[in-house]
């Protein structure tokens, strides 16, 4: 590739982070349905008001874009935990591969974080949820986990399971977006760190798996 191919390919790149970056922010403050392609553009700081449209075509597009930025980072954080546990019939170590990887990534982030109430948007829209579940459908680590953590759970009825199942998915989503917004707000949290926000909430999520099933 020549210099003039190489500079431009980096211009690129570095247009599309500016645009993912100001979409994941706007998205998470304001709903994706309630932010046009235009705006997200004019925050990243892009003149042509196509640019987005451009770089990652239409919003479902743009939406997978900011999903997949994050979603390799936590496959690595939760496939080393995965590795850690292997074999295990602990209910809680298994279902902290699940909650953990997420919670060290938006520590690794810094702050201000949006990709936890980004996640929380698009799950109140059925094609952006979509998008988000296809996604993790192809982590394989997260499919371990669940299996792992499936082997472990007491027998319970296929009704309750998908119940409970649902459950866990809204109150790990809300409670990550939760503590990202009362850091980004200046607000107190229950808990000082991520990684103690990722235990207590592993504890409750393992209550609700192990509770009786009552009827």
């Amino acid at each position: 590739m020549t210099m003039t191919g190489t500079t431009r390919s980096a211009k690129v790149a570095a247009t599309r982070e500016l645009i993912l970056a100001a979409a994941e922010r706007l998205f998470a403050e304001h709903g994706v349905n309630s932010v046009s392609n235009r705006q997200v553009g004019e925050a990243a700081g892009q003149g042509n008001t196509t640019a987005v449209s451009y770089h990652f075509g239409t919003k479902a597009d743009l939406v997978r874009a900011i999903v997949r930025k994050h979603s390799g980072r936590v496959e690595v954080l939760r496939r080393e935990l995965v590795e850690e546990v292997a074999g295990s019939t602990d209910v809680r170590a298994w279902m902290a591969c699940l909650v953990v990887p997420p919670a060290r990534h938006l520590a690794e982030l810094g702050s201000p974080t949006w990709y936890g109430r980004f996640g929380a948007q698009i799950t109140t829209d059925p094609v952006y949820r979509r998008i988000m579940a296809e996604e993790s459908l192809g982590s394989p680590s997260l499919v371990r986990a669940a299996e792992g953590l499936g082997r472990c759970l007491p027998d319970l009825p296929a009704e309750v399971r998908a119940e409970r199942r649902d459950m866990a998915r809204v109150l790990m989503t809300h409670m990550l977006a939760e503590r990202e917004r009362a850091l980004a707000d200046g607000e107190p949290t229950s808990r000082a760190t991520w990684e103690d926000a990722a235990a207590g909430l592993t504890d409750a999520l393992v209550g609700l798996w192990l509770a009786p099933a009552s009827g």
